[in-house]
């Protein structure tokens, strides 16, 4: 039956501690959810306060100890040297065989008195001959301090739960051993004295709440100290977030100057690069829609012109008739490139991740691009060269990566000069396969390489009107390039040329989710 209840006990004590722990646990979390710990500023303020009050309380409690330490050796001492005094005194009125001397008693007397302590005299027997409090004579006394005190050696002690020191002294006869080749002194007995330690406890005390009122006044000087400089350390951030707030409230559109530290200077130039990319993003959006706008006009009033043209002749000639059909005709297919642009692109958007990836052979397909733009450019005077380091086989989506290599053979046929070359290069590693297309065009400007994948961009628009262009095949093909996790970058020099270098991996890796 006791087992049974002892471990109920455990077991109920145990999940009293669970529990206690559990909320404990819960508690912290709550506290770390807490808005106002999450603020920066607030965390500033309590690492300030805390490195200034934990240096305050290792002080305080350094001072106290070392005040205890000392108080209680001073004592000691004060204590061991009145009782090396008696312990001598003992001797010469041989007080351990008659304890009725009135002038040790009260000597001892006021020893206990003084200290508020307790004397016990021990003779060689371990006997009591004496004690103060008039409670132990008579009885023995074996411990470990008293046997080491009558081997000679002297033993302090304090307890502090207590309140005393407590000394054993021995009583130590020496006349013997003045004489050379004696014995060593023999200790007749043993003094043990407790002395109380209240006055040192009062004192320390006192102490604390001086130390406690200084402590008080220097935290209340920590806590302002350490919410200016914290409020002055997160100013700069406060100065960004209005910043921010202004530019996103639309009251203005410059870019951010807030210089106080190196963190915010890396903060404001990555939002002012984000904000000169949101600039770029509208101002394309709204050149896109104008290009738009315009693209589309464009063909749809020439047609319009014509077909007045046409209305406002009562006799027109069937070869005039039949010329200005051909040239609505021509517009007509204009109209569908670039709508049909338009959709290949609003398409490429809305299906990024969808694509038909089989294993394709790289070579045959640029072998196959290039057969049906050879006519194109024998019209132009251009030389169309392929070269294969090898035999190359990857996982793309052989329609749109024709789609994307098409439009950048066509550009550097149509861009080219007369007599001109296009070389396509495809070459591969063990993760990559490179297709570089090279021309001896008219080149592009090295301010126009972050453009040129731009819809509707084109930097020559006039010589692009003739050529037919939409300034959307680098779009395109940028793209679908990017759809099969791969890159394209550009070098050019003006009047020699342009390449563009595309970097597929060979293996197409799925996007998860």
């Amino acid at each position: 039956m006791t087992g049974d209840l002892s471990e109920f006990v455990r077991i109920r004590k145990d999940f009293v501690m669970n529990r206690v722990w559990d909320i404990i646990n819960d508690t912290i979390a709550h506290i770390r959810e807490l808005r106002v710990f999450r603020s920066f500023r607030m965390r500033i303020f309590l690492l300030m306060l805390i490195i200034g009050i934990v240096p305050i309380i290792i002080v305080q409690s350094a001072i106290l100890n070392n005040y205890e330490t000392r108080a209680v050796s001073v004592r000691t001492d004060e204590v061991s040297n009145q009782l090396m005094v008696i312990a001598n005194h003992l001797l010469i009125y041989n007080y351990l065989q008659d304890t009725n001397s009135e002038i040790i008693n009260a000597e001892l007397d006021q020893l206990s008195s003084l200290y508020d302590g307790r004397v016990l005299i021990i003779n060689s027997n371990f006997n009591v001959v004496k004690d103060t409090y008039g409670l132990s004579e008579g009885k023995t006394i074996i411990s470990k301090e008293v046997i080491k005190c009558f081997k000679g050696e002297i033993a302090t002690s304090y307890d502090r739960v207590n309140g005393f020191i407590e000394i054993t002294t021995p009583i130590t006869d020496t006349t013997d051993s003045e004489q050379e080749d004696k014995e060593p002194a023999k200790v007749k007995g043993v003094m043990l004295t407790s002395v109380s330690t209240d006055a040192i406890a009062v004192t320390l005390e006192i102490l604390s709440r001086k130390i406690l009122i200084i402590e008080i006044v220097i935290c209340i000087a920590i806590f302002a100290v350490a919410m200016a400089i914290s409020r002055f350390l997160t100013r700069p951030f406060d100065k960004v977030t209005g910043a921010i707030n202004e530019v996103k409230e639309g009251f203005t559109n410059e870019a951010l100057q807030v210089p106080d530290y190196k963190e915010t200077e890396h903060i404001v130039d990555a939002f002012n690069q984000v904000l000169h990319r949101m600039k770029v993003l509208d101002e394309s959006r709204e050149e896109f829609v104008s290009n738009v706008s315009h693209e589309l006009r464009t063909p749809l009033t020439s047609m319009k012109v014509l077909s007045d043209s046409l209305l406002m002749q009562e006799d027109v000639p069937n070869e005039l008739y039949r010329e200005f059909m051909q040239d609505i005709a021509a517009e007509i297919d204009r109209e569908n490139r670039i709508i049909n642009d338009l959709l290949t692109l609003v398409k490429l958007d809305k299906t990024s991740g969808d694509l038909n990836v089989t294993s394709v052979s790289v070579n045959e397909t640029i072998e196959l691009i290039l057969k049906r733009l050879r006519p194109i450019a024998r019209k132009q005077d251009v030389e169309v060269i392929f070269e294969s380091n090898r035999s190359v086989t990857a996982e793309i989506d052989e329609v749109k990566i024709t789609l994307a290599l098409t439009n950048l053979v066509e550009n550097a046929i149509k861009y080219n000069k007369k007599h001109g070359f296009v070389k396509v290069t495809l070459d591969a590693d063990h993760q990559f396969f490179t297709v570089v297309v090279e021309d001896s065009g008219i080149g592009i400007p090295e301010s126009s390489y972050e453009y040129i994948f731009q819809r509707f961009y084109r930097e020559d628009k006039s010589h692009s009107k003739e050529i037919g262009g939409t300034g959307l095949g680098l779009a395109i093909t940028r793209n679908v390039i990017l759809m099969h996790r791969g890159t394209i970058t550009v070098s050019s020099v003006m009047g020699e040329g342009t390449t563009f270098t595309v970097k597929i991996p060979l293996i197409y890796i799925r996007q998860e989710g």
